[in-house]
C-alpha cells in the first residue's frame, strides 16, 4: 500500500515537470496597471493557471479581488513582491521555490504596506516554501498580518545563500489612523516547534533543513540518516534520489534534477571528434528542454536566450531562430532600456539617445515618457533634440516591446520606425504589451516594414487624431492565437472617412499604416521600392522594368530599351545577361559598355577584343599585343 502511494506520488511529480505552465513573470514595480479593474485583469491574465514564473511574481494595489489564481504557482525564478495590497488572503499557499535570480533590494520576498482604512493582509499561507537560493526576506509595514514571526526563516534559506536575511518590521497598531482589536491566533498544537505560517494544522511550516542528520549535506525528509535528499534536491523530496527531489536547484530533465543539462554534443573517444547527442537538450530558466520556445533563440552551447551575443546575429533555419557568429562585422546591436548599461533607466532620453545611434537590432524594449521630451529636472537631463530620433531610421528589430506614451506635438506618425520588421516581445510593457501606443497627436503609424508582432499584445489608445490605428489585419502580424489586440478611444472611424484619411486604393485588403501608397501593409497589383502601383515599367515607361514576385525590378544599365511591341520587354531578370537587346555591345551572354581593353585572363594572360559589325565582341589576332 505505501509502495503505491510512493509511486503514484513520483509520477504526480514527473507529470509536473514534464507539463508545467511556465509564466514570464513582470518587472512594473511601483507601476499600476491602467484602472483598478484594468490592473486586476492584467495580473490575472499574466498569472492564471502558471506554475512556473520564468521572472518575477508582483502583486500590488489589490483590494476587494479574488486572488485564486495565484494558487497555481509552484516555483518564482525572480522575487515576489507582495505591496499595497488591502485583501485579507494572498493563497500562495502551492509555491515551493523563490530562485531569488532577481532581487528587489536585495530581497527575494518582499511584503511590505499591505492595508487600509478598512483592513489588510491578515494571512500568507505559504506553507509549501521551503526554499530561498539567494535573497533576504522583507516583511514590513503589514499590521493585520499574523505569524510571520512563527516562520523558521533559517530553515528556508539555501545554504549557499550569502545574502540572507530576515526583516520583520510590523507597524505599530497605534500608529495607524484607527484602533486595531486584532489577537493573532497561535500555531496549531500539531505543528513542529510552533513553527507554522497561519492558524490550522494545514499550515504548520514542516522543515527540511534544520532538523537534518548530520550525514545530510542539504535538504531532508526527516530526521534519519536515510532521509537525507540528493544534493542537486531543492524544498526537500520524497526519497535519496535525484529523481525524488520536490524542485531542483539548478535544472529539471526530465523528472531527474541535473547540475547542467545534457549537452548537444558528446566527445566520440575513437574517433576524436565531437558528435551529435541524441539526448542533448536546452537549458531554458531551470528546465532542459529539447526545443526552445518559439519566439527565443538557440545558441550552439545549448541555451534559450532572448538576444544573442554581441559577436552573434539571429538567423532561421528550418523555422528555428538560431545565433551565428558573424562572417564579417555584425549588423549593430545595442542594449534597449533596462539592459545592461541602460539598466535602471525609465525611457529614451537625451542622456542616452547617441546610445542608438546606427542601430539596427534593439536588445530590449525602447520606451518614450513626457521626461523624454521635456526633461528632467530631478536628474538635470534636458529634453531630446528631436533631430536626434533619426537615429532610430536604421533599427529593423526589437527584441522587446515598443511603448510610446510621449511623443512631439508636431509629429503627424511614427515613421522613423519605419524600417522596424519585427517586434519580438520577449520582454513586455507592463508585462503584456509588445506594442504600445497611447495619448500621442499622431494622425497615423507609418510602421510600413512591420510584417511580425511574435509575442505579446498591442495597444493603441487615446491617441484622438489618430485614424490608422485599426487599418491593418493585425492577426496577420502574429505568432501565436494567445496574443490580443486592444484598440480604444482614437478618432472616430466615419470622421476618418469624411476627411479622406482611409488607406490607398492600391492597398490590398490586408490594410495600411497610412494614406499613402507607400503605407500599404501589402499592394494590392505590385510595388516598387516600398511603393504600391499598378503597373511595372514592362513595356513602357522608365526605366524599364521586369516583375518578380509581383515586384517591379530595373533592368540592368545595359539592356537597350524596347519600344516595339513585338520584341516585347526590354529584359526577362536582373543582370547585363538577362536582356533581350543590348544598348551597346554583346561580350559572350553578357551586355557591356565596351569590350574588354587588356583584362587579365586564364594562365596570367591578357584579353584583348574588339567589336564586330554586329557589336559582338571578338578576341584580337594572338600576336596582337595591345589590342
Amino acid at each position: 500500500m505505501h509502495s503505491c502511494c510512493f509511486m503514484l506520488k513520483v509520477s504526480l511529480i514527473t507529470l509536473f515537470i514534464l507539463f508545467s505552465v511556465v509564466c514570464q513573470g513582470a518587472n512594473n514595480k511601483l507601476t499600476i496597471l491602467g484602472t483598478e479593474e484594468q490592473h486586476y485583469n492584467s495580473l490575472k491574465q499574466m498569472y492564471e493557471d502558471c506554475e512556473v514564473v520564468l521572472g518575477n511574481l508582483e502583486i500590488t494595489y489589490i483590494e476587494n479581488y479574488n486572488l485564486s489564481f495565484l494558487k497555481s504557482i509552484q516555483e518564482v525564478s525572480g522575487y515576489v513582491l507582495l505591496l499595497l495590497n488591502a485583501v485579507k488572503v494572498i493563497p500562495l499557499e502551492n509555491l515551493q521555490i523563490i530562485r531569488g535570480n532577481t532581487l528587489y533590494e536585495n530581497a527575494a520576498l518582499v511584503v511590505v504596506v499591505n492595508y487600509n482604512e478598512m483592513g489588510g493582509l491578515e494571512e500568507l499561507p505559504m506553507r509549501k516554501l521551503k526554499e530561498i537560493l539567494n535573497g533576504g526576506v522583507k516583511i514590513s509595514g503589514n499590521p493585520y498580518l499574523c505569524n510571520m514571526n512563527n516562520v523558521m526563516w533559517d530553515d528556508i534559506f539555501d545554504t549557499a545563500n550569502d545574502k540572507s536575511f530576515v526583516l520583520l518590521d510590523p507597524v505599530g497598531r497605534r500608529k495607524l489612523p484607527v484602533v486595531i482589536n486584532k489577537t493573532c491566533p497561535p500555531c496549531h498544537s500539531n505543528c513542529t516547534s510552533r513553527h507554522c505560517w497561519a492558524a490550522g494544522p494545514e499550515n504548520c511550516q514542516i522543515l527540511t533543513k534544520v532538523d537534518c542528520a548530520a550525514q545530510c549535506s542539504g535538504r531532508c525528509k526527516g530526521t534519519l540518516p536515510s532521509d537525507c535528499c540528493h544534493t542537486q534536491c531543492a524544498a526537500g523530496c520524497t526519497g535519496p534520489r535525484e529523481s525524488d527531489c520536490l524542485a531542483c536547484r539548478k535544472f529539471w530533465d526530465g523528472a531527474i534534477c541535473r547540475e547542467s543539462c545534457p549537452p548537444l554534443q558528446v566527445y566520440n573517444p575513437i574517433d576524436y571528434q565531437l558528435e551529435h547527442n541524441p539526448e542533448g537538450k536546452y537549458s531554458y530558466g531551470a528546465t532542459c528542454v529539447k526545443k526552445c520556445p518559439h519566439n527565443y533563440a538557440v545558441t550552439d552551447f545549448g541555451s534559450c536566450v532572448r538576444s544573442c551575443h554581441a559577436d552573434s546575429t539571429e538567423v532561421e533555419e528550418d523555422g528555428i531562430r538560431k545565433c551565428k557568429k558573424c562572417n564579417g562585422g555584425c549588423s549593430k546591436m545595442c542594449n534597449g532600456i533596462g539592459i545592461g548599461n541602460l539598466t535602471g533607466v525609465l525611457a529614451v532620453n537625451a542622456s542616452n539617445i547617441d546610445h542608438f545611434k546606427n542601430c539596427t537590432t534593439i536588445n530590449g524594449n525602447l520606451v518614450f515618457l513626457m521626461v523624454s521630451f521635456k526633461g528632467d529636472g530631478h536628474t538635470n537631463i534636458p529634453p531630446i533634440d528631436q533631430r536626434k530620433l533619426d537615429n532610430f531610421r536604421n533599427v529593423k528589430e526589437i527584441t522587446g516591446c515598443l511603448s510610446i506614451q510621449y511623443w512631439p506635438e508636431n509629429a503627424t506618425d511614427l515613421s522613423i520606425f519605419e524600417n522596424v520588421k519585427v517586434i519580438r516581445g520577449r520582454t513586455k510593457e507592463l508585462s503584456r504589451y509588445a506594442l504600445a501606443v497611447t495619448g500621442l497627436n499622431i494622425k497615423s503609424l507609418g510602421l510600413r516594414s512591420l510584417k511580425q508582432i511574435s509575442d505579446g499584445d498591442v495597444g493603441i489608445m487615446k491617441n484622438k487624431n489618430l485614424c490608422f490605428g485599426n487599418t491593418v489585419n493585425w492577426t496577420k502580424l502574429f505568432v501565436t492565437e494567445k496574443q490580443n489586440i486592444r484598440i480604444l478611444e482614437n478618432r472616430n472611424e466615419n470622421e476618418c472617412a469624411a476627411i479622406g484619411e482611409v488607406c490607398h486604393p492600391l492597398c490590398s485588403d490586408v490594410g495600411c499604416w497610412g494614406p499613402e501608397p507607400f503605407d500599404c501593409f501589402s499592394c494590392r497589383h505590385f510595388i516598387r521600392q516600398h511603393e504600391c502601383v499598378k503597373e511595372c515599367n514592362v513595356m513602357q515607361g522608365e526605366p524599364r522594368e521586369f516583375i518578380k514576385d509581383s515586384e517591379c525590378l530595373q533592368c540592368h544599365p545595359e539592356c537597350l530599351v524596347q519600344n516595339s511591341t513585338e520584341i516585347g520587354a526590354t529584359c526577362t531578370g536582373p543582370g547585363p545577361d538577362n536582356c533581350i537587346k543590348c544598348a551597346h555591345f554583346i561580350d559572350g551572354p553578357h551586355c557591356v559598355k565596351s569590350c574588354p581593353s587588356g583584362i587579365m585572363g586564364e594562365n596570367d594572360t591578357l584579353i584583348w577584343k574588339y567589336p564586330d559589325e554586329n557589336s559582338v565582341c571578338q578576341l584580337c589576332h594572338p600576336d596582337c599585343v595591345r589590342g
